[in-house]
């Protein structure tokens, strides 16, 4: 059951640093990507609070995704990756506003059940 805590804990970090990266990126809004703008973007991405926050919650993920792989056969972890899909699916769709279409939902339990068939195996 823990290892199962450790990997929920991973996904999560893992969207919730997505979800930052893209509410950053959102104040940024659209750039080009030149050779003339890549200081003025670079300073204003670096200088961002969420991506900032966003880029070390995938630290902090990956010393937990480090654990994971310590513990079970990636063969089973990778597939629980997945899991984050789903969070991030939710997610934007209540914190940006993303559609959240009848495909988009087919493919979200597509996921749940490839996942519930992974964890089975075990």
């Amino acid at each position: 059951m823990m290892i199962f805590a450790l990997i929920l804990l991973g996904v999560l970090l893992n969207a919730g640093a997505q979800l930052l990266l893209k509410a950053g990126m959102s104040q940024i809004g659209h750039f080009e990507f030149t050779v003339a703008n890549a200081l003025p973007i670079g300073v204003k991405v670096m200088a961002n609070p969420p991506i900032v926050t966003g880029l070390f919650l995938y630290v902090v993920s990956v010393g937990v995704w480090l654990m994971v792989l310590s513990r079970v056969q990636v063969s089973f972890a990778y597939p629980m990756l997945s899991i984050g899909y789903v969070v991030n699916a939710f997610a934007a769709y209540y914190l940006f506003g993303e559609p959240l279409t009848s495909m988009r939902m087919l493919g979200i339990f597509v996921i749940i059940a490839g996942v519930y068939l992974v964890a089975k195996t075990t």
